[in-house]
């Protein structure tokens, strides 16, 4: 075979190679053992979907529906070249017969359209929209494979791990975004044994190409003008602001977010008040600190009595803490990238920062996602969290899972006076206004 990404070679027999992946697939999941003709690239498939504990007569589950999955979809970047993937395979998916599907960076599905007939019968393998198709879910499958492995991949009939899948072959391509290159999803072809040909995965790799341009189009050739603040994750927040990039101090950080969150401003008592818990600090100490903040900032930006922002700064805690008010988890565990401003013992900032890893964190344990849970635990805020551990092994029970767990259960039985991980700090009480 030339290519290892195309499921049959020229010539090859569609109806012996469906016989002899059935048998090796009988094989797998009997004695663990992969027998030739399987491709390597699907071998390899089959071993990962085996260690994430996929069952071969398992199916897909749907995690999003109705408003859930409109908000998602609505603020995904792939929503933006949605009328490119209809204009250029609209017409070939219901004309063959076949399914248009677009799936995000964790194989969840958010547009399946085609041929109604197929998608009938696709719905009762839950190929739908708000489904999760990813490898650690379902098991081999071109979208869930070609996210995983970062490439365009062809997967045909038996070669897919869940046997009711096994009558479909698919083509798929990920879809980067063209500034980061950060893979944003994937978009594939679904339908009969006709998408076994060379020509359906380079089809759809290069949909993705043109999609990848069409975002770099509508990427602003310039710099946003708005200032935004990072301030998850580093203890030194950094101010986009007319186009530059700028560290701030940790204090200067702490009033930025406060200052941030009100618009309408907050005197010198209450922000004194919001950022020592020492209240022997004198005010001339916070005059100061806003005097060489208002010069970094430059004219205009910050204004006194009360102390407010001119200007909407938008920082990435408010980002994530919208996406879960709107009920969209997904998104919003996607742009949390650490506790805020984890330094800081400035009490207000203290007090939004667990209301904010609090909030997340009791959604993703609700919500019970086995790649959302697993994504927390391994992060290093969460790699300690006996709860998320808890809640990762009762969906996901793999060894590794299971014995992190017992080694946090067994830490926290440990005697009074050792040290242990306590997921919500002792901040002191206070009364000012977050």
């Amino acid at each position: 075979m030339t290519d290892p990404w195309v499921a049959l070679e020229p010539g090859a027999d569609p109806a012996e190679r469906v016989r002899a992946l059935r048998r090796a697939h009988e094989t797998f999941t009997a004695v663990g053992t992969v027998p030739r003709p399987v491709r390597s690239v699907v071998a390899e498939s089959w071993r990962r979907s085996a260690r994430a504990g996929v069952g071969p007569d398992g199916t897909a589950s749907v995690e999003l529906t109705d408003g859930d999955l409109g908000t998602y979809r609505a603020e995904h970047p792939l929503a933006r070249v949605m009328p490119l993937f209809r204009e250029l395979m609209g017409t070939f998916a219901a004309d063959g017969e076949h399914l248009l599907a677009v799936c995000d960076a964790h194989g969840r599905l958010l547009w399946v359209e085609g041929h109604t007939a197929t998608r009938r019968r696709a719905d009762r393998m839950n190929f739908v929209p708000g489904a999760r198709w990813s490898e650690s879910a379902v098991g081999t499958n071109a979208p869930g494979t070609a996210v995983a492995l970062d490439r365009p991949v062809q997967v045909f009939a038996a070669e897919h791990f869940i046997r009711r899948v096994q009558p479909w072959t698919c083509a798929a391509a990920p879809v980067h975004d063209p500034r980061t290159g950060r893979v944003l999803g994937a978009v594939d072809i679904t339908g009969g044994d006709g998408l076994a040909h060379p020509h359906s995965l380079g089809f759809v790799q290069a949909v993705a190409r043109a999609a990848e341009a069409q975002l770099a189009l509508l990427v602003p050739p310039h710099p946003e003008t708005a200032p935004s603040l990072s301030a998850l994750g580093r203890d030194e927040a950094e101010l986009t602001l007319d186009g530059r990039r700028m560290r701030l101090s940790r204090r200067h950080s702490e009033i930025l977010v406060l200052l941030s969150r009100h618009p309408e401003g907050l005197s010198g008592d209450q922000l004194l008040c919001a950022l020592y818990a020492d209240e022997s600090v004198p005010p001339v100490t916070l005059r100061a600190e806003l005097a060489r903040l208002r010069r970094l900032l430059g004219p205009g930006l910050l204004a006194s009595r009360p102390y407010r922002l001119t200007a909407a700064v938008e920082s990435d805690a408010t980002v994530v803490e919208r996406r879960l008010e709107t009920g969209s988890l997904i998104a919003a565990a996607e742009a949390y990238t650490g506790p805020l401003l984890p330094g800081s013992q400035a009490p207000a900032v203290v007090r939004l920062r667990e209301r904010l890893s609090g909030g997340l964190r009791a959604a993703l344990v609700a919500h019970g996602d086995p790649d959302l849970l697993a994504d927390w635990a391994h992060a290093p805020w969460g790699e300690d969290d006996v709860e998320v551990w808890r809640a990762l092994a009762a969906v996901r029970p793999t060894a590794p899972v299971r014995a992190r767990l017992a080694a946090l259960e067994a830490e926290l039985a440990a005697p009074a006076g050792r040290p242990q991980w306590r997921h919500r700090g002792g901040q002191r009480p206070w009364s000012c206004a977050t």
